[in-house]
């Protein structure tokens, strides 16, 4: 529960702020959540984003101001852009242009791709690098058995014309491996993205530390992973995101509410 002072910071943050309540509430949730991503270690200085859409007919999403650390992200300093690249919220701010291009493809390439995450992580980049990709060994990589895209390095993502490709590889995925790069999100709800990302994240982590082992692997059987991957982040009973991200802003408040400013 966010305390009574954190509330009236944040009414206070809002009553002085140019956006409806429901643009107020998606850049709240869209800073804790690169909050959270600093928190447990998985930023690249400052050159991975997350986005979120705009609510309303506009096709506009959120992006963090390039150069801005994910733990000076705050509610009001997040930029609106269209997918066009363009700045649409009256401010100076720089975007950059890697992350318009990956963000920009999949939000105009998935109407329920409300929240994109894209991270840089020591694992994730690690994994993205082993030919046969992230292995269905955990019960955390049970969930992406056939629910996980691949999409193969191209450089920088600076062309304009990797966007079809970006989100062709996709699909319907609720996740991808960009091989040699790093991992990406998309999802309907800012709280089920940085769900996903964790089981991701957490997938790749422990599948390296098994495999640096040396030992043999245990293989779970198709059908087990089959069923686990159903059981997950489709199924209409699971509570992935709904749960756990009341939490983790209440984690948030304890350290420093100023992301809802």
């Amino acid at each position: 529960m966010v305390t009574s002072m954190t509330a009236k910071t944040q009414t206070a943050a809002q009553a002085a702020s140019p956006f409806s309540a429901e643009e107020w509430e998606t850049r709240v949730q869209l800073a804790a959540c690169y909050r959270l991503v600093a928190l447990f270690g998985w930023t690249d200085l400052v050159f991975t984003h997350i986005s979120a859409r705009v609510p309303g007919p506009q096709e506009h999403f959120l992006l963090n101001a390039f150069g801005m650390a994910f733990d000076e992200v705050t509610a009001s300093n997040l930029v609106r852009i269209d997918l066009d690249g363009n700045v649409v919220d009256g401010s100076n701010a720089r975007i950059h242009k890697a992350g318009f291009v990956i963000h920009s493809a999949v939000h105009g390439g998935r109407d329920d791709a409300r929240c994109v995450i894209h991270t840089h992580s020591t694992a994730g980049v690690a994994v993205s690098m082993l030919e046969e990709g992230l292995l269905p060994l955990s019960q955390h990589a049970q969930l992406f058995y056939q629910r996980l895209g691949y999409h193969d390095y191209e450089g920088l993502a600076l062309d304009l014309d990797e966007r079809a490709r970006l989100v062709r590889d996709l699909g319907s995925y609720p996740a991808m491996i960009l091989r040699n790069h790093g991992l990406l999100v998309a999802a309907r709800s800012i709280p089920l993205a940085f769900s996903i990302l964790h089981h991701l994240e957490k997938a790749c982590q422990v599948q390296l530390m098994a495999m640096a082992t040396g030992r043999r692997l245990n293989a779970v059987p198709e059908s087990v992973s089959l069923k686990t991957a159903e059981q997950g982040f489709d199924s209409d009973g699971a509570p992935f995101g709904e749960v756990e991200w009341p939490a983790m802003l209440r984690h948030l408040d304890r350290i420093d509410p100023s992301y809802r400013s």
